[in-house]
């Protein structure tokens, strides 16, 4: 009975000591693979690079440039400190000159102040170039456009006369041509040295000093006396052809109403011969009495003063009447 009892109890032992070698061996192999895992996501981590939209990732090698990814996405390189990125910002920015004195072409001063719209081209050349040019700083980019517009608007304006600025009539300004010569200056100094690209350069101020303000009010208010005077005499043209066409039209209409009174004139004769034919072949003594009253209405005025025979003609019709009129020449036939 005593020898079983520690039987059992050896044999109980012993197994005991056997499943706490097993729990020993799986958490060592757990911890292996955790270990495992997390080196193999330490080591996928560093050898993934994830590019933005909008940006470029330049693949440095012990700091010499390799590769250039400038599509979006995950992508892969050697881990550090082999590989490095360096991110490149491809978004457009813009950049302002400051105000600039610079001379027309016809010699008069200007102040200027152009803005600038840039970005690094998405090609690797130009990304590489870009990261040389100004070790990927923006602000040191601006400010060498900014270096750049100040003798890219002096030697622009050298080319464009004030009047095609600054001028009244909008279709003599040519800001448009100006704005695109600037354009095609910066762009091409710029992308030949610091690899970018200049999208658009457009004028955010134009103004004149106070001596080219003074010149040009003088030449804006010759060419208003100008164009006063080409009006001045227009109107007077016109006013001389209104005049003259006046002048005619009167003539005609004063010929017209002469040569119509003539008429009426003549036809009044004409009837009134006929009147005094009538009259006379109806009594030839009153016709003859009022012949010769006619006669002296025309000859005797308000301040006429006559002697004459009462027995003459046209006298005799006051004297002996209408008989005295139509008698008298057979009286002196007796």
């Amino acid at each position: 009975m005593v020898h079983h009892h520690d039987h059992d109890h050896h044999h109980g032992h012993h197994h005991h000591d056997h499943d706490h070698g097993d729990d020993s061996s799986f958490w060592y192999s757990r911890r292996f693979l955790i270990a495992a895992v997390v080196v193999l996501a330490l080591l996928t981590s560093a050898c993934l690079v994830l590019v933005s939209p909008g940006e470029a990732i330049v693949v440095t090698r012990f700091g010499n440039p390799v590769r250039v990814i400038a599509t979006p996405g995950l992508a892969l390189k050697l881990p550090a400190p082999i590989d490095s990125a360096v991110p490149v910002d491809l978004r457009l920015r813009t950049t302002s000159s400051g105000l600039h004195d610079v001379g027309t072409r016809d010699g008069l001063r200007i102040l200027v102040q152009a803005y600038i719209a840039w970005q690094v081209p998405g090609d690797p050349e130009h990304v590489r170039q870009f990261l040389r040019a100004v070790r990927n700083q923006p602000a040191l980019a601006a400010e060498q456009l900014r270096s750049f517009t100040g003798s890219a608007l002096e030697i622009t304006a050298s080319s464009f006369d004030l009047a095609s600025l600054v001028n009244t009539d909008p279709s003599k300004i040519k800001l448009d041509a100006f704005e695109e010569a600037l354009r095609k200056r910066i762009d091409d100094q710029a992308l030949r040295v610091y690899g970018i690209t200049v999208r658009q350069v457009g004028l955010e101020r134009l103004t004149l000093p106070s001596a080219t303000l003074t010149a040009t009010i003088d030449r804006m208010r010759a060419e208003r006396a100008t164009v006063a005077a080409q009006r001045a005499a227009e109107g007077s043209r016109m006013a001389a052809q209104i005049q003259s066409d006046t002048d005619r039209d009167a003539r005609v209409l004063v010929a017209q109403g002469k040569a119509a009174v003539a008429d009426i004139e003549a036809k009044s004769r004409i009837q009134a011969a006929g009147i005094y034919k009538s009259a006379y072949a109806a009594d030839p003594p009153l016709y003859s009495m009022l012949r010769s009253l006619d006669s002296l209405n025309s000859i005797v005025g308000p301040n006429t003063t006559l002697i004459l025979r009462t027995d003459a003609a046209p006298f005799r019709a006051l004297v002996e009447g209408p008989a005295g009129s139509a008698a008298a020449p057979a009286g002196k036939s007796k």
